[in-house]
């Protein structure tokens, strides 16, 4: 029998590899596979990911027949509930705007829907759809009680004043809010959603609906917010490398690290490096990257916070502000990033999605690099993911290695039931005792289930177990 492929998709095809599997297994696999691509036809990255993970837990179906018979597969690939709407605002000259606003309510089999909001002109459903996605196995993993969702728009806060985002933010709560609350659905922020936009988005809903919940997290420190959440993202996936490295008897001491992206994730990822002892070679954003062959510093980081932070500027200016770094802007014709071509021991992809293909992942390999923790959503091809598997490198991917972002908001969220706040170095430990609990999570799933050493079926595997036992006990809802 053939084996299904990812046809039509803007990445890499892919297959679920199941050689050796039953027949009944393989039929059922190929039948649902079939189904989601008749259903999302126009959604490659959904339909990516959901490839990714069957390819997995093919491993479990051979086991249990009795998700098959409860058809958990098919009701988990959909969205439980799925909102579009209209957001009206209006800009600085008076001109009324037009964007659409999303909420993709994934799963809640093991507690309310969590995930961020996405600002930024690229969202779409399916993009949104694939991040729901993951997010329902990414929580499963953190061991708190959440489920999965995400949401955002295709308005852009980039050149925008502080104004416009406020009309931005304000209308699209104005709709969202009665979708929404402490026990049903707690948004937090992700890309083009920072304090500010949080803010905003906080303000409103406590206008409209008279009351101060815990109904988003990221918010500030003085009106709920939790210490260690803005650090949290790029923290966890260092501790997770770390993890990772353990089992070789190693550490990141001395260890060079190529680093993607800017934000929140990069420069957290970045401070943490510098903190266990690594050295972090690379930044970069939509322009362009930095490479300092020196190592980036907290002198130098500082610089990056303050210019990304506050001044909103271009990675281009810290190799006029260091000498001996070296700026490459982006070639949109190129096939490759060169970021990835350079001589390190580990890699954290922290921008965005698909950020690795084949030929970038070659690159990494031919360097030297055998540690990837992935900072952000999904940032490897599937023919990369590949590579790093048949070089049986350490590969943390997304939903483990950059869980500690959402189990810090977990940790929010409880702080804010409690009205209670815990000191820096508290949440700290919390997120780092999860980071290690992931780890263990996906390295005795894989174990379980014949694949030792693999931490994507283990990441995988772990986080469907749990859902898909609690969607069990919860009968056909």
């Amino acid at each position: 029998m053939s084996t299904p492929t990812l046809a039509g998709s803007t990445a890499e095809p892919w297959s679920v590899k199941t050689t050796g599997h039953s027949a009944a297994t393989q039929d059922y696999i190929a039948d649902v596979l079939a189904s989601v691509r008749a259903k999302n036809p126009a959604e490659p990255e959904f339909l990516q990911a959901v490839v990714e993970v069957l390819d997995s837990i093919s491993l479990v179906l051979e086991r249990h027949p009795e998700y098959r018979s409860a058809r958990i597969i098919e009701r988990i690939v959909e969205p439980e509930r799925l909102l579009m709407f209209r957001v009206p605002w209006v800009d600085d000259t008076g001109t009324p705007q037009i964007n659409r606003g999303f909420r993709i309510e994934m799963n809640s089999a093991i507690g309310p829907y969590k995930g961020g909001f996405r600002f930024h002109p690229s969202v779409n459903l399916g993009i949104l759809k694939f991040l729901a996605f993951e997010q329902v196995f990414k929580n499963s993993l953190t061991t708190l009680p959440m489920g999965g969702g995400k949401g955002g728009s295709d308005f852009d806060p980039k050149g925008k004043t502080d104004t416009e985002v406020m009309h931005f933010c304000q209308s699209f709560m104005s709709e969202l809010f009665r979708h929404i609350g402490p026990d049903t659905d707690v948004p937090a922020g992700d890309i083009g959603v920072g304090g500010r936009e949080i803010g905003y988005l906080f303000g409103q809903y406590k206008r409209l609906k008279n009351e101060f919940t815990g109904v988003l997290t990221g918010k500030g420190l003085n009106w709920g917010g939790s210490l260690i959440r803005p650090e949290a993202t790029g923290y966890g996936a260092v501790y997770f490398a770390a993890e990772m490295l353990a089992t070789r008897g190693q550490t990141l001491e001395g260890k060079t690290a190529l680093v993607s992206g800017s934000g929140n994730v990069a420069q957290y990822t970045v401070e943490k490096l510098i903190d266990l002892g690594a050295k972090p070679l690379t930044l970069s954003d939509s322009s362009g990257y930095i490479f300092d062959e020196a190592g980036i510093d907290r002198r130098k980081l500082a610089f990056v916070m303050e210019l990304k932070n506050k001044r909103r500027g271009r990675m281009a200016e810290y190799a006029t502000q260091f000498p001996g770094s070296v700026y490459t802007p982006v070639d949109a014709a190129a096939d490759v990033n060169p970021m990835w071509n350079h001589k390190a021991d580990c890699a954290f992809p922290s921008a965005t999605q698909n950020e690795i293909n084949g030929k970038d992942a070659g690159n990494l390999l031919r360097n030297g690099v055998y540690v990837i923790s992935e900072g952000a959503n999904m940032p490897s091809t599937p023919d990369a993911i590949e590579q790093y598997i048949q070089q049986h490198i350490l590969y943390g991917p997304a939903k483990a290695a950059n869980a500690g972002g959402v189990a810090v908001s977990g940790l929010e969220m409880s702080q804010n039931s409690m009205r209670l706040s815990w000191t820096r170095e508290e949440v700290d430990s919390r997120l780092h005792t999860i980071m290690k609990n992931i780890h263990a999570a996906c390295i005795g799933a894989a174990d379980r289930f014949g694949v030792p050493g693999n931490y994507l079926h283990g990441a995988n595997i772990a986080g469907f177990l749990k859902v898909a036992d609690a969607m069990m006990d919860q009968g056909i809802v």
